[in-house]
């Protein structure tokens, strides 16, 4: 997308501050390169997509964006995230993937995403388990007790 183009769409949130939104990407590199260009509207929450070791890179370039919550996606899970480092980021979403020919998630994998947030102060949630463990775990009353967690960040003002 042009920067102009993301500029606008900045605007249109920015002039409808009743709503929140939640925008992701897998691009944080240009996120990064274009943040600065940007006005950052205060209903605006950023996120990147984390869904294996490889793309934990992406968190660096979120941490550079003045979004009022940060948030990382880790779905499809696809692999532990040994390093997860969550400076600096407020929200973390757990999933696995779902459809035919989905990759199972293995749960000790979003365990371990889940326990990080709870000491860095960042808000975890589990979204849904993926086909694999889906079938039997649909509601998150049945999802194991560790995984059983629906959390929302604060929000916060950062310059």
């Amino acid at each position: 997308m042009p920067l102009d183009y993301v500029q606008q769409v900045f605007e249109v949130i920015a002039e409808t501050p009743q709503h929140t939104y939640q925008v992701l990407t897998k691009r944080a590199r240009r996120l990064r390169q274009i943040a600065g260009r940007l006005e950052w509207p205060a209903n605006l929450w950023m996120g990147v997509s984390v869904e294996s070791a490889q793309e934990l890179p992406r968190i660096e370039d979120l941490r550079q964006v003045p979004a009022t919550v940060r948030f990382l996606s880790c779905e499809p899970l696809l692999g532990p995230l040994d390093g997860l480092d969550l400076t600096g980021i407020d929200w973390v979403i757990v999933g696995g993937e779902s459809g035919p020919g989905a990759r199972p998630m293995d749960l000790a994998w979003a365990a371990d995403v889940v326990a990080r947030p709870r000491q860095s102060g960042c808000a975890p949630f589990v979204k849904q388990l993926g086909s694999r463990w889906g079938k039997e775990h649909k509601e998150i009353s049945q999802f194991p007790a560790a995984l059983r967690v629906r959390e929302y960040p604060e929000e916060r003002v950062r310059v």
